[in-house]
């Protein structure tokens, strides 16, 4: 064993891990990253990339077919699912040779194998072939990301029963798939897998679909499902999954105790994800983990000085953009800098489906629950010019404002590029802007964000286009 010394070693190469080890890099920190597969991460490339590299394939053959709608004839389109797989595969692959340029950029040392911390501020790094080096640091940043969480009745074999790392690389596109789960990652493929002909049932355990969004986004999404012949089944669990035959048999089971056997190719488990906090040494230097996320503070320190921990692996949300700004809250803290703590309150949340959802702060209900007097606000897309033009009309934008103060409380949007325009949300809502300021903001037109405007001014009975 060999041993060098860094300032800082980030374990775990996501979007929190090398965020963070460039950050510190900028800071003048001498900065390694250990990484045991893709650079880039579960995001760069079996998440967040993509899967949108996905969507958009699926997007544009679902244009292809109703270009009459917009005055266009195309004959023949078919999809070529191999095609489409390797597309995917590819933006992924050059995203992640992006992430190997920026660390070589910044300086950062590269360290490949499976990472362990070890007590004393020091990580064992074991490469491919068993070799096994020894690190030290003066700081450790943890950031093991998450993977697929799995249901006792839903256990995933990558065959027959899939994660979604698999359904991004499956080698033929299934007739028939049940989806288990509907928040983002379910709702997305079910998106992407119908729009290419694959009959899509999603299954759903709480009682309406993406069960974190706004009660009104849910009821909108699968309206708009159902009409593009996707079947929904809530407040119903699997308990079962027979795959012994050719393809499989699921036995979903409602509410009220009536079971249904629905047959399928697949059965894609889409039911959230697990930290990674397994067999990287956490016991052996004395972190503490409670209900399987490692405990921090604000600044992302552990209960062990010198260690700290972002992402996936930590009590926040499981977003890529979450991590990031971790990463670079825990650094700048190391540096002795003065960040201020992550406002949970105010991190935007997007699901890109089509039509997309975003969505930032306080429901209607939850704004209720906290105790606050309320002004709605509600704007459809259907009354939107540039909507209408773009063939584009499904859906709103929902603001929840503060009756008392006019402070911006939540922010609710389904429809098409919503997830470009919660931005402005979230820095309306930083900057503590009032309802009345936001209706006077000058928005222009046409564009898909004047919604965003109409629906303040609709919660104050000024608004003009409805």
């Amino acid at each position: 064993m060999s041993s060098t010394k860094y300032d800082v070693i980030v374990l775990g190469s996501g979007p929190g891990g090398y965020v963070a080890a460039i950050r510190a890099a900028q800071l003048g920190l001498k900065t390694a990253v250990v990484e045991a597969a893709e650079l880039g991460g579960i995001c760069l490339n079996w998440g967040c990339i993509p899967t949108k590299a996905l969507i958009k394939s699926a997007q544009v053959f679902e244009y292809i077919h109703h270009a009459e709608d917009y005055g266009i004839k195309v004959k023949g389109a078919e999809v070529d699912f191999t095609a489409m797989v390797k597309r995917s595969r590819d933006v992924a692959g050059g995203m992640s040779k992006g992430i190997q340029f920026l660390l070589k950029k910044n300086k950062i040392d590269q360290l490949l194998g499976w990472g362990k911390v070890q007590p004393g501020k020091k990580i064992e790094v074991e490469d491919s072939e068993g070799k096994k080096t020894v690190y030290s640091a003066d700081h450790i940043i943890i950031a093991t990301g998450g993977r697929a969480r799995e249901l006792p009745a839903v256990k995933i074999d990558n065959e027959k029963i899939i994660g979604y790392r698999k359904a991004m690389v499956l080698e033929k596109k299934p007739e028939k798939m049940v989806v288990v789960g509907s928040g983002a990652i379910g709702v997305e493929f079910a998106y992407v897998y119908s729009s290419i002909g694959t009959e899509v049932t999603i299954v759903e355990f709480m009682d309406r679909i993406v069960p974190n969004e706004d009660e009104e986004v849910s009821k909108a999404l699968e309206k708009i499902y159902k009409k593009n012949g996707l079947k929904i089944m809530t407040s119903t669990e699997v308990t079962a999954v027979d795959t012994k035959g050719k393809g499989c048999k699921v036995t979903v089971k409602d509410k009220k105790g009536a079971e249904t056997v629905i047959e399928c190719d697949v059965v894609l488990s889409a039911v959230g994800v697990v930290s990674n906090v397994e067999n990287i040494g956490l016991e052996d230097v004395g972190i503490l983990v409670e209900r399987g996320k490692i405990k921090t503070d604000e600044y992302y320190r552990t209960n062990m000085p010198g260690y700290y921990a972002i992402g996936d692996v930590t009590t926040g949300p499981a977003l890529a953009h979450v991590a990031s700004a971790e990463g670079i809250i825990c650094v700048e803290k190391i540096a002795n800098h003065h960040p201020e703590p992550l406002d949970y309150n105010n991190i935007p949340g997007c699901t890109y489906c089509i039509p997309e959802i975003s969505s930032v702060g306080y429901t209607e209900a939850k704004a209720k629950e906290a105790g606050y007097e309320v002004k709605v606000g509600k704007f459809p897309f259907s009354a939107s010019g540039k909507a209408s033009a773009a063939g584009a009309k499904d859906g709103f934008v929902k603001l929840v404002f503060d009756a008392k103060y006019g402070e911006l409380l939540g922010a609710h949007m389904i429809g098409a590029n919503v997830t470009e325009m919660i931005a402005e949300i979230v820095a309306i809502r930083k900057l503590e802007t009032t309802g009345m300021d936001l209706i006077k903001t000058v928005h222009p037109h046409p564009t898909m964000s004047e919604a965003i405007m109409e629906a303040a001014a609709q919660a104050y009975g000024e608004v003009i286009h409805l």
